[in-house]
């Protein structure tokens, strides 16, 4: 079987579109038929108005599907001659039953394909055929479609309605006339011709409402002759007022007021620095650590009740207790007597503030390690509460 060509193609321009119905599932197929006397080829072109199929067949093939539907010897003649003679017969006769006339005498069947995409088989009184099309590419079929009934429809209807006379009460050599002048028009010119075919209101509506009727619209539109002008004109641009929005006062924060809401963390006061020391006790450690943690926990609960920063400061920067006194490794005699200024001794408070004020100068120690401000000590000396220092 031989591939379809753009020349198959061109034979077929002018032959007549053929129509049969198939039974079984209401499908029109258009058929067109043409043969060469030549080289004894026959082809076929098939469509149901959406997707195209075609077959070529060569004169041995032909042959053989003549004899294969007819049930007849499937050897060819043993004279050349007389087998070629009969084969163009057998051609001519196809092509007859492919006409406007003889196609309607044929029974038209859509069987199961063996060899091809699509089964057609055409029977008459005395003979039997069968085509098996391949299925063209989307492209060549719409190529196809275009160049053979999509164009063609559209001058048809153009001529229809730009025709002042009825077309069916024209002679046929009137109507030859027509048709040539706006195929010749068409030709030139196929952007002009499709606009003005289809951009008449006439036209245009009445094929609106054949494809409405086509695709059971509930509602038709109706068919007009005057489209008229609408207007075109694009609105005035509307520029809108801009919206004044008064602010409520009592809900609009205020820079101060957020200041005094959320008050900084003091910074604890900067402690004297000591000689260091290797002897430091592990237990001081721990215990101020402990102390870091008390001395966070306070600060978060002052700044969740909102207790004005300045008593804080003044609680931080107050003077370190007597109660809880550095104590410093005594130097000879030789080297105090020889200081000029001896620092005053201040009188011991009560017992029991004592260990308060004790516990609450851990807490800022603590918080004074934790930041990174407070000096490093030397090493502390073992104290005996109420007594004297040694």
């Amino acid at each position: 079987m031989e591939s379809f060509t753009e020349d198959h193609s061109k034979f077929l321009l002018s032959k007549e579109w053929l129509v049969k119905v198939d039974s079984q599932s209401s499908t029109p197929y258009l058929f067109k038929f043409t043969y060469s006397s030549v080289d004894l080829t026959a082809c076929i072109l098939v469509t149901d108005t959406k997707t195209a199929w075609a077959e070529v067949l060569t004169s041995n093939q032909f042959a053989r599907r003549w004899r294969l539907c007819n049930k007849l010897s499937i050897s060819p003649l043993l004279d050349p001659d007389d087998e070629e003679s009969w084969r163009d017969r057998h051609l001519t006769l196809l092509d007859r039953a492919h006409s406007l006339g003889g196609f309607q005498e044929l029974t038209f069947d859509a069987a199961k394909p063996t060899l091809g995409d699509l089964a057609l088989e055409l029977e008459c009184s005395n003979w039997k055929w069968r085509w098996e099309p391949t299925l063209l590419g989307p492209k060549i079929s719409a190529e196809i479609l275009s160049k053979h009934l999509i164009m063609p429809l559209i001058s048809v209807n153009h001529l229809a309605f730009s025709s002042s006379d009825v077309l069916g009460d024209l002679t046929p050599g009137e109507l030859e006339k027509a048709t040539d002048k706006v195929g010749r028009t068409a030709r030139r010119t196929a952007d002009t011709h499709i606009r003005n075919a289809l951009s008449k209101p006439r036209v245009s509506t009445t094929l609106r409402r054949m494809t409405a009727m086509f695709n059971f619209l509930p509602e038709l539109p109706a068919i007009i002759t005057d489209a008229g002008t609408p207007d075109l004109r694009a609105p005035a641009a509307e520029i809108p007022s801009p919206k004044i929005t008064v602010r409520d006062s009592e809900h609009t924060p205020n820079i101060q007021d957020y200041d005094m809401e959320s008050p900084r963390e003091p910074t604890p006061p900067k402690l004297p620095q000591q000689e260091d020391s290797a002897t430091e006790s592990e237990d001081e450690g721990i215990a101020l650590k402990k102390g870091t943690l008390a001395s966070h926990t306070s600060s978060r609960h002052l700044r969740e009740s909102g207790q004005p920063p300045s008593a804080n400061l003044s609680k931080n920067a107050s003077p370190a207790q007597p109660g809880r006194s550095r104590s410093h490794t005594k130097a000879p005699a030789s080297e105090s007597d020889s200081s000029p200024v001896r620092p005053t001794k201040k009188p011991k408070p009560p017992e029991d503030s004592d260990k308060d004020d004790s516990e609450e100068e851990r807490r800022q120690r603590a918080a004074a390690i934790k930041s990174g401000t407070a000096a490093k000590r030397g090493t502390r000396q073992p104290l005996k509460r109420g007594g004297k220092r040694f």
